[in-house]
C-alpha cells in the first residue's frame, strides 16, 4: 500500500513531549535492521510498545500502516527538506545523516537481511512486491522470475518529461565525462636544457634536478600556467621553496598571518591567486587534490598538470587505494616519490626507507613508473610523459617517478643517446673495456647506477673483468613489455616476437647482475626474459639506521658486493676459479659494515 504522508505528518505532530524522538535516538542500529526485517505487528510491540505514549500514538493504526513508515534516507520529502535546510547560509558545514535499509524494495528475502552478495535472483513473489511498492505499470501476466521485462517510461510520459526538464534546468545530463582531452602545446626543447647539460663539478640530487626542470617548465608560455605542484608539508625538503616567491601557495583567504620565515628570501607566500597546493602532513588529502587536478580535463574541460611530490614511502604504501581510485577516474599527471630508496633516506627513521614502492606500483595498470639515475633521463621521461598525457592522442595514464636526495655529479646527456631504450626501460650507458676474456653485464637503476659504475672499475682494475653498465630506467615497463610479448606469442604461434629487454641484451656476453635500492623482487620482474645467468641484488627486509655506505654493505648492494656477485656468477660458468670469490670477500671485508665507505651524508635526513 502507498503510505499516506498526511497521516505521517499528523503522527509526528502528536509527539508534544518528545517521546518518539527519544525512542528513535535510543534505538540501536541493529534493532532498526531487525524491525525492517520483521513485520508491522513486530514493530508495534517492540518499538512503539516500549513507551506507553508512543504505543498510544499508533493504537489506531493498522500493521500495514506501521510497516510503511519510511526511513529518512528513503523519503524524498525528508531528503529535500534536509538539503533545503543545509543550503541556507549559516557559516557552518552541515552533515546529513540519511538512514537507509540495505536492499530496500527488493523483497522479504533480501531487504534488511544479512544476505549474501551472491543472491542475484529474485523470486516471483519478490518481483511482484517490488513492482507494487514502486508503482511500476507491468501486468501480472508479463512477469517472469527468469526474464522479467525491462521498464522505461515513454518519452512523452510525465516521469520522462520531469527528468528532462530538471536536467535542462541543472545544466545537462550527469554523470558526464569527457574521455578525450584537448591537446596542449608542448614545451620547447629549451625547457629541458638544465637537465641535459649536467651539473659540471657540482653534486646535485635528482630531486633537485627535477625541481630545476620544473622551474623552467613553469615559465613555458603555453603550458606553464597549467602546472600545479602539490606538496604535503615538505616543500623545503624537496627544494621547492624556490617556487614560493613566484607561484605562491594557494589560500582562499590569502596571507592572513605573519610567516615565521618572513625574513628569508624564500619565505612562505600565500595568495588567493597561488598555484602551489601545500596540504600539510596529509598525503590522503594530497592524493585527493592530485585526483581533482588530474581529472579536470574531463570534469571542467581544462587540462591541468598535477605534480604531486612526496616522501616515496608515504605514497603507494600509505595511500595506494586512493591511487587506484585516481586510475579509475582516468587521472593524468606526475606522481614523484622524492626521497626514494631503502638506504638513501637513511637519516629520517626506518618508516621513511622505501624499498618496495616500484613493486606496489607495478600492480596498477594505469601507472607508468620510472626509476631514473640521471637528470637528463628525467628530462626525456617528463617530456615523453607530457606528450603521452597531454599531447595529440592523449592516454589515460599517469607517471610515477622515483628521485633521490643524495647529491652526486650529474653527467651531461651523452651523444647519440639511445632515447628509445631510455623510454622503454633500458639502454647501454657504458661499454666495458675491449680485449677481455672475462665479461659481465651490470644492470642498475636510480642511485644504484653509481654503485654499478664503481663496481665496473673495480672489476677491471682488481680482477681483469670487463663489465658493461646498463641504465634500467624502468624495471616495471620492461616487465609489461615482456608480458605483452608473451601474450602475443601465445596467441600467434606463426608470428613470434622478442621482449625488449631480451632484444637489448641479445649480444651481451657474460652473466647479468641487476641491482637497485629496492628489494630484489623489483629487479626480478625482468628475469623471465633474460637468457643469461641472472643475479639480483636488493634491499630486502626492514630499514635500518646507519650511514648510507654501511646500509648498502649490510644489504649487499654496494659496489664491492656487485663485484663479488659478478665473480660468483663467473665462477659458476667456469670463467674464474671459485677461490677468487673468497679472495674478493676477504679483500673487501664484505661482511664488515665498518669497512664500507660511509658515503655522502648530505640530504640523508
Amino acid at each position: 500500500m502507498v503510505f499516506d504522508f498526511q497521516l505521517q505528518f499528523e503522527f509526528f505532530a502528536q509527539d508534544r513531549e518528545g517521546a518518539l524522538v527519544n525512542l528513535m535516538n535510543t534505538t540501536l542500529d541493529g534493532d532498526y535492521q531487525t524491525f525492517k526485517g520483521e513485520s508491522g505487528a513486530f514493530i508495534r510491540e517492540n518499538f512503539f510498545g516500549r513507551d506507553p505514549r508512543t504505543a498510544a500514538m499508533v493504537a489506531n493504526w493498522s500493521d500495514d500502516q506501521i510497516w510503511n513508515l519510511k526511513r529518512g534516507g528513503h523519503d524524498y520529502r525528508k531528503l529535500f527538506a534536509a538539503y533545503a535546510a543545509a543550503s541556507q547560509p549559516n557559516g557552518r558545514p552541515t552533515v546529513i545523516l540519511a538512514k537507509t535499509v540495505k536492499g530496500w524494495t527488493l523483497g522479504s528475502h533480501f531487504e534488511a537481511r544479512n544476505s549474501t552478495h551472491q543472491m542475484k535472483k529474485m523470486s516471483l513473489e519478490d518481483i511482484v512486491e517490488f513492482r507494487d511498492r514502486l508503482g511500476i505499470p507491468i501486468a501480472d501476466d508479463k512477469l517472469d522470475k527468469y526474464t522479467p521485462p525491462y521498464y522505461k517510461p515513454a518519452a512523452d510520459s510525465a516521469e520522462a518529461k520531469y527528468l528532462e526538464e530538471r536536467r535542462a534546468a541543472l545544466g545537462g545530463s550527469i554523470p558526464r565525462r569527457r574521455s578525450v582531452s584537448r591537446p596542449l602545446a608542448q614545451p620547447a626543447d629549451e625547457a629541458y636544457e638544465s637537465v641535459k647539460r649536467g651539473s659540471g663539478q657540482q653534486e646535485v640530487a635528482t630531486t633537485m634536478a627535477f625541481v630545476r626542470m620544473l622551474k623552467d617548465l613553469v615559465k613555458d608560455p603555453g603550458l606553464g600556467a597549467r602546472l600545479v605542484p602539490i606538496i604535503p608539508d615538505e616543500a623545503r625538503t624537496f627544494g621547492m621553496d624556490s617556487l614560493f616567491p613566484t607561484l605562491k601557495i594557494y589560500s582562499p583567504h590569502g596571507q592572513q598571518y605573519t610567516a615565521v620565515d618572513r625574513e628569508l628570501m624564500l619565505s612562505y607566500k600565500e595568495s588567493t591567486a597561488g598555484v602551489i597546493l601545500h596540504e600539510g602532513i596529509n598525503e590522503a588529502g594530497s592524493v585527493a587534490s592530485f585526483t581533482a587536478v588530474g581529472s579536470s580535463y574531463s570534469t571542467h574541460d581544462e587540462p591541468m598538470i598535477p605534480i604531486y611530490i612526496f616522501y616515496s614511502m608515504f605514497g603507494f604504501q600509505r595511500t595506494g587505494d586512493a591511487f587506484w581510485a585516481a586510475a579509475d577516474q582516468l587521472v593524468r599527471g606526475f606522481v614523484v616519490g622524492a626521497t626514494a630508496g631503502r638506504t638513501t633516506l637513511n637519516g629520517e627513521g626506518l618508516q621513511h626507507e622505501d624499498g618496495h614502492s616500484p613493486l606496489l606500483v607495478s600492480t596498477n595498470p594505469a601507472v607508468v613508473a620510472y626509476d631514473p639515475a640521471f637528470a637528463y633521463e628525467l628530462g626525456h621521461i617528463v617530456k615523453d610523459g607530457l606528450r603521452r598525457m597531454y599531447g595529440e592522442n592523449s592516454e589515460n595514464v599517469y607517471y610515477y617517478l622515483t628521485v633521490y636526495n643524495e647529491p652526486y655529479v650529474q653527467p651531461a646527456e651523452p651523444e647519440n643517446l639511445d632515447v628509445e631504450g631510455l623510454l622503454k626501460g633500458i639502454y647501454l650507458f657504458q661499454q666495458g673495456p675491449k680485449q677481455r676474456k672475462k665479461v659481465a653485464q651490470i644492470l642498475a637503476s636510480g642511485v644504484g647506477m653509481n654503485w654499478a659504475l664503481k663496481a665496473a672499475k673495480l672489476l677491471e682494475s682488481d680482477w681483469g673483468v670487463s663489465a658493461s653498465v646498463w641504465s634500467v630506467t624502468s624495471w616495471n615497463e620492461l616487465r609489461r613489455d615482456g608480458l605483452a610479448v608473451d601474450r602475443h606469442n601465445f596467441l600467434n604461434p606463426a608470428d613470434q616476437r622478442t621482449a625488449y629487454v631480451a632484444h637489448k641484451l641479445r649480444n651481451a656476453e657474460g652473466p647479468v647482475i641487476a641491482v637497485s635500492d629496492y628489494m630484489r623482487a623489483v629487479q626480478d620482474q625482468i628475469a623471465p626474459w633474460v637468457s643469461q645467468d641472472f643475479t639480483s641484488l636488493g634491499t630486502d627486509g626492514f630499514g635500518l639506521s646507519d650511514t648510507r655506505g654501511a646500509l648498502r654493505r649490510h644489504f649487499k648492494v654496494d659496489a664491492e658486493s656487485i663485484v663479488i656477485a659478478t665473480l660468483a656468477a663467473l665462477a659458476k660458468s667456469g670463467d674464474v676459479k671459485a677461490s677468487v670469490v673468497q679472495e674478493a670477500i676477504n679483500k673487501y671485508q664484505i661482511n664488515d659494515i665498518n669497512a664500507a665507505d660511509p658515503g655522502n651524508t648530505e640530504g640523508s635526513g
